[in-house]
């Protein structure tokens, strides 16, 4: 699978205009750099539709499918009993046509209501994401439905981007964008989006959940452990193919924080701005505030896309 391209981001931004919440930016507060301070925003991702950016992909993919006359009556089907599956869900539910979405019958309820109350029809397969996929992969060749992916599609990365062009309209000097990495969707867009106007795009991983640092240093895609605090958003054990492509460009770095740094973040969030947000929030934010993460230069504008309203907030105390 080749590069993403601008012009995909481009299409994507056309495409969704309207059927998707617009970014909301707010400016935080300074944050430590080399010689003296940076400033610091917050992208309110965590606001849009099903909780995450990835409405914005499910309908660029449904939407594009449906502009080449692919997309079948018998609808769109997908293995994800996460941010993916519900945005996919909701996503069919706005385009009028069917959504199967296959999970471990282990699943947690809250998710599965959730994907029925966007109308999808959940089937319960297994007790491991594993047999889910391939329960999905039969009922795609037996029926025709369109088999969508939690991340690596040219057109879920590139409508996951569309969140780079509206922050550049909002922040024409912003420096850099930092951003959670699971299977690298969201930074694929972000990135190819964020180089055509000169902004450098950091990538933020968990320490034992590092599937595109990995990917780096092996040059290529590879298997990774996944054992983090944030793997259930973040727990891709292997990175897409347009992901790499974009974090190997010098407008691009990675880095890697702890779970404990992930935990305060999350809790800074939650302390001093009431932001309740899931752990892969608080690793894009921990990737400007920990000792392991990027290290801003004094005077530099950073934006942390804040993903993710799907969580328990029962652990944030105060």
């Amino acid at each position: 699978m080749g590069e993403l391209s601008y012009a995909d981001v481009q299409a994507a931004v056309a495409r969704i205009a309207g059927r998707v919440r617009e970014v909301g930016v707010v400016r935080a507060d300074d944050i430590a750099a080399d010689g003296g301070c940076a400033e610091l925003f917050f992208a309110l991702e965590f606001l849009q539709h099903t909780g995450t950016f990835k409405a914005r992909g499910a309908q660029n993919f449904l939407l594009a499918h449906r502009e080449a006359g692919t997309l079948p009556e018998v609808g769109v089907t997908i293995a994800s009993g996460g941010n993916a599956g519900l945005a996919c869900a909701w996503a069919a539910k706005e385009q009028g046509v069917p959504a199967t979405v296959f999970l471990p019958a282990n699943a947690p309820q809250v998710k599965v209501r959730r994907l029925r109350g966007y109308g999808a029809d959940v089937r319960l397969v297994g007790t491991e994401y594993a047999e889910a996929l391939a329960a999905c992969s039969e009922f795609a060749a037996a029926t025709g439905a369109l088999t969508s992916h939690a991340y690596d599609h040219p057109h879920i990365a590139a409508g996951a981007g569309t969140l780079m062009i509206e922050l550049h309209a909002r922040i024409p000097d912003l420096d850099t964008v930092v951003v959670a990495v699971g299977g690298g969707g969201l930074f694929a867009g972000v990135a190819a989006a964020a180089r055509q106007v000169g902004v450098r795009t950091v990538a933020v991983e968990p320490e034992n959940c590092r599937a595109l640092n990995a990917a780096l240093a092996a040059g290529r895609p590879v298997d990774v452990p996944l054992d983090s605090v944030a793997a259930d958003s973040l727990g891709a054990r292997r990175v897409s193919e347009m992901a790499l492509a974009a974090a190997q460009h010098h407008q691009a770095s990675s880095v890697l924080v702890s779970d404990a740094a992930i935990v305060r973040a999350r809790q800074l969030l939650w302390d001093d701005y009431r932001l309740a947000v899931e752990h892969a929030a608080g690793t894009a934010l921990a990737g400007v505030l920990g000792p392991t993460g990027y290290r801003p230069r004094d005077g530099e504008k950073i934006c942390v896309v804040l993903c993710g309203a799907n969580t328990n907030p029962a652990d944030l105390a105060g």
